[in-house]
């Protein structure tokens, strides 16, 4: 980890916060419970525990592996719905294979991301390539589930697919920080994610030691969850490690640093950062629909149930 780096950070443009920004003071840091999804792939809950106002205009996040699989082991999910937000799948170890209702989906591996908006509703399989599941390996990522405004909720589907090369790669000033913007922008360096909702996403990698002072839009809210390592969070140096999410209040600036020692199987810090802008508007959620009100999740229900979000393919390239 992770699949996209570069061999000198000081030759890629440099952010830092500006001096007078106000820090961002650490509210909490939670620590995600572990479960499984799908057909038994092993996730982290990261956001579990956390006020949904702390998290607005995102849903939740699931941290899928660090797992190694053994020859016929590696797993995916089932065919089922979405409606009313939008799924999106970081992978930095492994290939997962995506198909719709719709005739869409695709490949990513090793850095990729695919962003679909289920908007009013389709079906979808996540699952590893049957070369994988003959060989096995390393499976890791995150899929992130980001709020649509009651506007937006009942778009036509769409994907996104953003290959690891495309992200924006930018550095800390000491070239100790290594930032990948996936999504939205950081100091007026956009990466390739196309958001509805106002979003900023980032996979950091801090180098043992290191510290990054970021600058942070004050209308977004702000978080950060490790995917391995252990460091500090916040001016006042929060303790944080694997699988853990520190909820940032109000401020323009957000700070990450990274333990002097780390383990051999991790030897730096890498954290996702997540900013966006609350919707603010009510949420009806559960299972795989998210509206506005309880009327709309039954009317989501009803129209899966009668095939009006979509019917599984009778063959497919799984």
């Amino acid at each position: 980890m992770p699949a996209v780096t570069v061999d000198n950070p000081l030759t890629l443009p440099k952010v830092a916060a500006s001096g007078d920004a106000v820090a961002r003071p650490v509210l909490a840091v939670t620590t995600a419970p572990s479960g499984f999804e799908g057909e038994g792939f092993p996730v982290r809950r990261a956001f579990a525990g956390i006020n949904y106002r702390h998290l607005d205009p995102f849903i939740m996040m699931d941290q899928m592996g660090e797992v190694e699989y053994a020859a016929g082991e590696p797993k995916g999910t089932p065919w089922h719905p979405h409606r009313g937000f939008e799924t999106v799948t970081y992978l930095i170890d492994g290939t997962f294979i995506h198909q719709d209702s719709n005739g869409g989906g695709g490949t990513i591996e090793n850095g990729d991301t695919q962003w679909m908006t289920a908007g009013s509703g389709l079906l979808h399989i996540e699952a590893p390539p049957e070369s994988l599941v003959q060989s096995g390996g390393l499976f890791h990522g995150l899929q992130l589930w980001v709020n649509l405004p009651k506007a937006d909720k009942m778009m036509n589907p769409r994907y996104q697919d953003i290959r690891g090369g495309e992200v924006q790669l930018l550095a800390s000033p000491d070239g100790g920080a290594l930032l990948r913007v996936i999504a939205g922008e950081l100091d007026g360096h956009q990466g390739p994610g196309i958001t509805h909702t106002p979003i900023t996403m980032i996979h950091a990698t801090v180098r043992p030691g290191a510290e990054v002072t970021l600058p942070w839009r004050e209308d977004f809210n702000g978080l950060a969850y490790v995917l391995a390592g252990r460091g500090a969070v916040g001016a006042e140096r929060r303790p944080i490690a694997m699988g853990q999410t520190a909820v940032f209040g109000a401020g323009g600036s957000l700070t990450v640093r990274a333990d002097e020692r780390q383990d051999g199987h991790t030897p730096d810090l890498d954290v996702v950062l997540l900013g966006g802008r609350p919707i603010r508007e009510p949420m009806a959620h559960y299972g795989p629909f998210v509206m506005n009100s309880q009327a709309e999740l039954k009317q989501a229900f009803e129209d899966f149930q009668a095939g009006r979000l979509g019917t599984v393919p009778a063959v497919h390239g799984m």
